[in-house]
């Protein structure tokens, strides 16, 4: 089985300097648990000390595609089709500033592949692969995946290999030029002062019991009136007087 491992370039969340990220150091030492499975790094950037690292905790091979700065799932899409992986692990999420999370799914949509998410445990199956999830409050789950497939491994996997000097001087770099890299997409963003705004019901309960909140929300309150074939002016002259008194209408 040949396993890709995508590497990103982390930083220390308390220093700042160049590290792996921990969960892709879980990835690899997943990969490295499957029986017959050739596991290689891939990481779309440049060759910062953050990539260089994991090949002392257990990744042989890292290619890496010469991709300036902008959005890396098109080259990656493109490597990982040419490469034709039986399996793609990526981790819960990368630790290098603007990391969201989405480009494991984003690759699943550019090759059309399923993604299963918050892996723990990775085994050989009949059918293709198994992987167990880890669900909320301590529960497992076993998802059998068929060939190619994209997982993403969540914290709470095993424990990565300790670092190992020998290992890091046996690792084989390759550097790739990226292809089918689209040009970058610039939000347009605005910046204005802070503006407090005002609650949509004047006077309601946000705190107290839940038996307050629930009477507050379903009572009915008195001195409403009911007004029946009103002129149009009228109505408004209504609706004008009760969102004044809910605090929803501001005199101009």
């Amino acid at each position: 089985m040949n396993i890709i491992v995508l590497l990103s370039a982390g930083l220390h969340p308390v220093s700042g300097r160049p590290c792996p990220v921990p969960v892709e150091l879980q990835a690899i030492g997943l990969a490295n648990g499957v029986p017959q499975a050739s596991v290689i790094g891939l990481h779309a950037g440049s060759a910062t000390p953050a990539v260089l690292d994991c090949f002392g905790h257990g990744v042989a091979e890292i290619d890496i595609l010469e991709h300036a700065a902008g959005d890396p799932a098109a080259a990656l899409a493109a490597a990982i089709s040419q490469a034709a992986p039986d399996l793609v692990l990526a981790g819960h999420r990368g630790r290098g500033g603007e990391d969201t999370g989405l480009l494991p799914y984003r690759l699943a949509a550019l090759l059309g592949w399923p993604i299963c998410a918050d892996a723990i445990a990775l085994a050989r199956d009949a059918a293709g692969l198994a992987v167990t999830q880890a669900l909320p409050r301590g529960a497992r789950r076993r998802v059998v995946l068929a060939p190619p497939s994209i997982v993403t491994v969540h914290p709470a996997a095993p424990a990565s290999c300790a670092f190992a000097f020998a290992a890091a001087r046996r690792g084989i770099l390759r550097r790739k030029a990226a292809q089918g890299v689209a040009a970058p997409a610039r939000a347009t963003r605005s910046e204005h002062p802070y503006r407090q705004r005002p609650r949509l019901v004047r006077g309601a309960i946000f705190g107290g019991t839940a038996e307050d909140r629930l009477k507050a929300a379903t009572e009915i309150a008195g001195g409403g009136q009911v007004i029946r074939n009103p002129t149009p002016e009228a109505a408004a002259a209504a609706i004008r007087d009760v969102l004044r008194g809910l605090g929803l209408w501001r005199a101009e």
